[in-house]
């Protein structure tokens, strides 16, 4: 098997347990806070969880569209953010599929079970239990709103992610920035490869 091969497995079954882990805590997180406020918060909550799925997705893209190029001089001053930034587009690979498979495609997910929630505590608020016909379109109508502000959202990202990349790759850069120095995590491997 060669190395790459090797690097592409580990990494995959790597990325698999993390999605596994996360996907985990904040459906439990998720359904706990939901379970305990009423139905315009969790509403919100849901519209909340979207967004978050709709601005990595918009990251993702940007990591892989955007050049190093802007960020060289920058990295030679020390701004801050500049070298995490020039790190993220050299591993723009697995920063995508992070932004846009783990947590966009968890948030997904937990927005569908969130959005089931609210469905039933509203359905509540009338008096009417499973499988009453005001449930069914409460549930017909949040699916429908939560499909169309993902795809929407996700459409309009896409769009910002590929004209303004490396305005979005240097806010990341200065959000991995803050969070490596401030809880000494390391969010990015640092990897020489070929700049683009």
């Amino acid at each position: 098997m060669s190395p790459q091969v090797k690097s592409s497995v580990k990494f995959s079954v790597t990325i698999a347990v993390i999605t596994f882990v996360l996907a985990a805590i904040f459906s439990v997180v998720s359904e706990s806070v939901l379970s305990n406020v009423i139905w315009m918060i969790g509403l919100l909550i849901v519209f909340i969880i979207v967004l978050a799925g709709v601005i990595f997705d918009m990251m993702g893209i940007a990591a892989t569209s955007a050049v190093e190029k802007p960020f060289h001089a920058m990295a030679a001053e020390k701004v801050s953010g500049a070298k995490e930034a020039v790190n993220i587009i050299r591993n723009a690979d697995k920063f995508a599929s992070f932004c846009n498979d783990v947590i966009g495609d968890i948030a997904g997910v937990v927005s569908g079970t969130a959005s089931a929630t609210v469905v039933l505590q509203i359905a509540n608020i009338f008096g009417e239990g499973d499988g009453s016909t005001i449930q069914i379109v409460l549930s017909v109508v949040m699916t429908s709103l939560v499909a169309a502000l993902t795809v929407g959202g996700k459409a309009l990202g896409k769009y910002a992610a590929i004209t303004a990349s490396t305005k979005i790759i240097f806010f990341a850069g200065k959000a991995v920035a803050f969070i490596e120095k401030n809880f000494k995590i390391k969010l990015l491997p640092d990897e020489n490869k070929t700049a683009r």
